[in-house]
């Protein structure tokens, strides 16, 4: 294993993870919600905040949704898969970075460069899942995928947690205050996210296919395998029900990461412990997906998601009862015990059910179900708030997703190149 994870292009490629993840915690997660309400949206009602934030969201998730497949068809075809990555990433690096210069109250502006790196964030992420199949044999799969969520949780983490030092002692760093370290937290992340693109751009190598197309014809191409690819999931049974499953969990996995600290605010829990629980979780993260990827090797890449949902289904309930800063750090703990690992193997466990020459374009469809995954889950928790006026009852709700998830993914057959529970690794 230990040579597995020291191959250049398995590293290199895992070290993407390590560097977008960058922007998933220390700006969609963590600064950017608070700094926009506070900062670029100062003086205006906080639920018009809040809602122009969602809307910058949707709107990101909504075209990267509309792309990807149409995307990854197109890289197939092109074999084009590692240019498309660096060109997207770039967009998402440019518009972290304008971040910086986004003036008190210009709202609009920090609208814009947000939605900017979500899309080129996400839309990245499409190839670099497409890439997997690049740097790992079948019966590494579980292992290096996990690899990859492991490395993006620990360098997430460590610049999310320096990000956060430098807003409490700005001083440390010669920042005014606060708000000054914030900005050049965005700078910190692209410039992270530059540096640790560099060795997948010269490490990672791509087949290349059989008729390499012109990006116009490519293009043409794409959005009839588009098409094609919407007639064909039909034909694949297992990939079909898979993407069923996973769509109904990873939308409450994806929602309870959005809301935990929502959460945690509605049951009066301070902001600073809120913060810290965030940092736990990603750490915890990082050697949990890394033991996932060993049981999905042991055990199957299925076996170990079901296991990854029974857990989260159990803390979706405690989650409920808790009413401490204790309680809420030790669900933070068993949330990232799993989170990592439920994503990690889901990937390995579709790219298995991938036909052979449609890696981009099925793993198309699996980003945008992954990006529509985000509707089912926050509407449900709010629908059970209003109708209950409990957040408690809200998230405990997400249960029904966790368990409609497992109990669908629970049709879907092994992929006849799996490994069999106990079969010795290679």
């Amino acid at each position: 294993m230990t040579s597995l994870f020291r191959r250049k292009p398995v590293l290199s490629w895992a070290l993407y993870d390590w560097a977008n993840s960058a922007f998933a915690t220390t700006v969609m997660a963590g600064f950017f919600p608070a700094f926009f309400q506070r900062y670029w949206s100062l003086g205006v009602d906080p639920t018009v905040s809040t809602s122009r934030l969602g809307l910058a969201n949707g709107i990101a998730g909504f075209i990267v949704a509309l792309l990807a497949p149409v995307l990854g068809a197109m890289a197939d075809r092109g074999g084009r898969r590692k240019r498309f990555l660096i060109a997207w990433s770039l967009l998402g690096i440019v518009g972290t970075a304008l971040l910086f210069f986004v003036e008190r109250g210009d709202w609009v502006s920090a609208f814009v460069l947000f939605a900017v790196g979500s899309v080129g964030f996400a839309a990245s992420n499409v190839f670099y899942d497409a890439l997997l199949l690049e740097v790992a044999s079948e019966s590494e799969l579980d292992r290096v995928s996990a690899y990859g969520y492991s490395l993006g949780y620990l360098g997430g983490g460590l610049l999310f947690a320096f990000n956060v030092l430098m807003t409490v002692k700005p001083e440390w760093f010669g920042l005014a205050d606060a708000g000054e370290a914030v900005r050049w937290s965005f700078i910190s992340v692209a410039v992270w996210w530059f540096v640790f693109l560099l060795p997948l751009a010269l490490n990672v190598h791509e087949s290349q296919p059989a008729e390499r197309l012109s990006f116009g014809a490519a293009a043409r191409s794409g959005l009839r395998e588009l098409l094609g690819t919407l007639r064909e999931i039909s034909r694949y049974r297992e990939i079909g029900l898979f993407l069923v499953a996973y769509w109904l969990y990873i939308d409450a996995v994806n929602t309870i990461i959005k809301m935990a600290v929502d959460y945690g605010v509605a049951l009066g829990l301070p902001t600073s412990s809120l913060l810290a629980a965030l940092l736990l979780t990603q750490f915890v993260a990082f050697p949990a997906a890394l033991f996932f990827g060993w049981l999905g090797d042991r055990i199957g890449a299925k076996r170990g998601i079901l296991i990854g949902i029974a857990v989260y289904s159990v803390a979706t309930v405690y989650a409920f009862f808790l009413d401490s800063v204790v309680e809420f750090f030790g669900l933070a703990v068993v949330i990232g015990l799993v989170q990592g690992g439920v994503q990690s193997l889901s990937r390995s466990l579709f790219g298995r059910l991938v036909p052979p020459g449609k890696n981009g374009e099925f793993f198309g469809f699996y980003n945008m179900m992954g990006k529509f995954a985000t509707v089912i889950g926050p509407l449900l928790v709010a629908v059970v708030a209003l109708t209950t006026g409990s957040s408690r009852a809200s998230i405990a709700s997400l249960v029904v997703l966790f368990i409609a998830g497992g109990l669908v993914l629970l049709l879907v057959k092994d992929p006849p190149s799996a490994r069999d529970p106990g079969r010795r690794s290679d």
